[in-house]
């Protein structure tokens, strides 16, 4: 059974497809998980329905077995770690008869090392050196050479031993759901030329590509920007039905710029809410939201005066009253003093968040009060465009609150906003004084918070420039031993200090609140919602005959 809306459009000339339509983003840029693309994360609404990772997250976040039902963790002699997975031995491919083996794994991890995001596989243990050989071009011999050397191995068909070359706390967090980790069906594809696994991938057909999780692809038609997926009941994860429930047979993925339209048409059956200023008049009764595994804050830029004084960036994050700034522009805010959002396993306690700069305005101002340099005005940086984030009302407020206090800023909304905040002044620091910026997390654990503040990062705030560096030199310390560290509480001590050296010590930057993403849905659609890193989540899709509604459910 699906919805079939469409049929009623006739004449108007919208493309009629059978089941459960939903507009998203972007389309895919490739279906081929292994070899992946630059642009991945188009393609992960695809590739978390059709596939599946060693671990999964729980409704907690929390790392529970996926693809393997256990797994050891130990060191070497040599202080490699090293997890040996036993994998479930129930589960089957698409085809309902290919089953999953440890060589899967192999192969396409193998693949990744090769492929366009190659770099996310450099912690295996022999990635490095793979890596560096195409870097320089050597013989395709000398690769695959090297690609048998890593340290990905299949012990016996329903066990894998995967060597890193140093101890990563994070690591089965990031196996959940970055698919370059995801198995690759070994038995289709060993032997193939490199042209014909790209037209497995890019042609769909005959029930291929093979998929592991509760659908798979039947359709990719680039030219109409539309997936078709249809359920697979050879998947060992099916859905959880409760009483008259049942998978949706067909789900049709499309890119519409007027998506909310059709919706209101009844033409799709799910679309995002990609419009803070939406959410402002009246509320539906079948809107939802999720809240995401993400932080937006404010970004001083530390080596301009007289931004250059930790103390001054500090005083200007007490200045702002955080639930002042968000006060009626959503249907729910999580207003917040921490970069670590709270349902990250490892985040901050609330002793520990109550340490890190929060309102105080007396002593802001009292602070600020003579501080050199605030007589002329901070810029305020921030993306033009609309979307989920009320970018440009907290940018007013943030000038309202600091004019409270005695500092006058100027708003500067930018279409160049990348550029802009990376643009530097003919002295040598960067242009900007502050500007606003969503972090969202790549896999459930507090490491893809802080790798955007290392020395490589992307973070153009030039604090690595401060105290002569030892400050970041002392973050980026505390941020490897936490990597390294097996106990999960000793970990998260130390990731709460690298915590209190970025946002309170130099006080790089000031975070403001963690954001939830909106969507509106068919009350006979059951599980289909958004994961917490922002992507379309159907792995618990069905159907009811009826369904309640509410309004803002999450």
């Amino acid at each position: 059974m699906g919805l079939w809306l469409a049929a009623a459009c006739g004449p108007c000339g919208f493309q009629p497809d059978p089941g459960i339509k939903v507009v998203v983003p972007a389309m895919p840029t490739t279906l081929d998980w292994s070899f992946s693309d630059p642009a991945s994360w188009a393609n992960y609404p695809v590739m978390l329905a059709t596939q599946k990772g060693l671990t999964t997250l729980g409704t907690d976040n929390s790392v529970q077995p996926g693809l393997a039902e256990r797994w050891e963790r130990e060191r070497d002699a040599q202080g490699h770690e090293v997890y040996t997975f036993h994998l479930r031995s129930d589960v089957r491919w698409s085809d309902g008869v290919t089953p999953l083996t440890a060589q899967d794994f192999v192969f396409g991890w193998r693949r990744a090392m090769l492929g366009r995001e190659r770099g996310e596989t450099a912690e295996i243990l022999g990635a490095r050196e793979v890596l560096n050989l195409q870097e320089r071009g050597a013989p395709a011999e000398e690769v695959r050479a090297a690609l048998e050397r890593t340290g990905v191995e299949a012990v016996d068909p329903h066990t894998l031993r995967v060597t890193l070359e140093r101890p990563r706390s994070y690591f089965l967090s990031r196996l959940a759901n970055v698919y370059l980790f995801f198995p690759a069906p070994s038995a289709e594809l060993a032997g193939r030329s490199d042209e014909e696994i790209k037209d497995y991938f890019d042609r769909p057909r005959d029930g291929r590509p093979l998929s592991l999780g509760p659908y798979r692809v039947e359709r990719w038609d680039r030219a109409g920007e539309r997936v078709r997926l249809v359920h697979n009941p050879a998947s060992a994860f099916q859905p959880p039905l409760g009483p008259g429930e049942q998978p949706a047979p067909i789900v049709t993925l499309m890119k519409s710029e007027i998506g909310t339209a059709l919706y209101e048409r009844g033409r799709v059956d799910f679309v995002f809410i990609d419009s803070a200023l939406a959410l402002r008049g009246k509320r539906p009764e079948d809107l939802h939201y999720e809240p995401l595994l993400s932080t937006y804050f404010l970004v001083f830029n530390t080596e301009r005066p007289p931004l250059n004084r930790p103390e001054v960036r500090r005083a200007i994050a007490r200045a702002l009253d955080r639930d002042a700034l968000l006060a009626g522009l959503l249907p729910a805010v999580r207003p917040s003093n921490v970069l670590l959002p709270p349902e990250l396993p490892g985040a901050a306690t609330a002793e520990e968040a109550a340490r890190l700069p929060h309102f105080e305005p007396e002593s802001a101002r009292e602070e600020l009060r003579g501080a050199p340099g605030l007589d002329r005005p901070l810029r305020l940086v921030f993306k033009a465009g609309d979307s989920f984030v009320p970018e440009v009302a907290i940018a007013e407020r943030i000038a309202a609150q600091l004019a409270a206090v005695g500092i006058t800023v100027t708003l500067d909304s930018r279409s160049d906003f990348s550029a802009e905040v990376a643009r530097r002044t003919p002295e040598g620091p960067r242009a900007y004084d502050m500007y606003l910026r969503r972090l969202g997390a790549d896999y459930a654990h507090p490491n893809t918070f802080f790798t955007l503040f290392e020395r490589e990062g992307n973070h153009q705030s030039g604090w690595e420039t401060q105290g002569g560096g030892e400050p970041m030199a002392r973050f980026e310390r505390l941020l490897e031993e936490a990597d390294a560290e097996a106990d999960a509480e000793r970990a998260r001590s130390l990731y709460a200090q690298a915590q209190q050296v970025l946002v309170d010590e130099q006080a790089v930057i000031a975070p403001l609140y963690h954001p939830d993403r909106y969507y509106r849905a068919r009350s006979q659609l059951r599980g289909l919602d958004v994961d917490p890193f922002n992507f379309l989540a159907l792995k618990s899709l069905r159907l009811a005959p009826e369904a309640g509604q509410g309004s803002a459910q999450r």
